[in-house]
């Protein structure tokens, strides 16, 4: 599966932002989705997860209540809704697609990645 990223941005702190994932290839529903994001001089780290079916997710600490995962297998496209966006969500943000059914928060359990998509939150 092929993965693009879209809809990053310059924001300000507290505003919001949607960042898209577009799939290729007819499986895009078999996979569970995540979001990761890495900012400069750091690890990529796990954001959030979405079940294939779409009826389960999981997300970091750090955004929970913030952000919203969501999917539409219909369109091969999943989504990350972010809000209250604080200056330290500034990174470039990479979805990825698993093929397990179990949502996992390792960048090594993830199958395929996307090119990611630059958020930068000002104050």
């Amino acid at each position: 599966v092929q993965l693009q990223a879209s809809g990053g941005g310059l924001v300000q702190a507290g505003g919001s932002l949607r960042v898209s994932c577009a799939a290729s290839g007819r499986t895009f529903m078999s996979y569970t989705m995540g979001w990761f994001r890495q900012a400069p001089g750091k690890e990529r780290e796990f954001v959030a997860a979405i079940s294939w079916r779409g009826s389960s997710t999981y997300y970091a600490d750090s955004v929970k209540g913030r952000f919203t995962i969501s999917r539409d297998n219909a369109k091969n496209t999943v989504y990350l809704q972010m809000s209250s966006l604080k200056p330290e969500d500034t990174a470039v943000y990479y979805c990825a697609a698993d093929r397990s059914t179990v949502m996992r928060t390792s960048t090594n359990a993830y199958d395929y990645w996307g090119q990611g998509t630059q958020v930068t939150v000002s104050s």
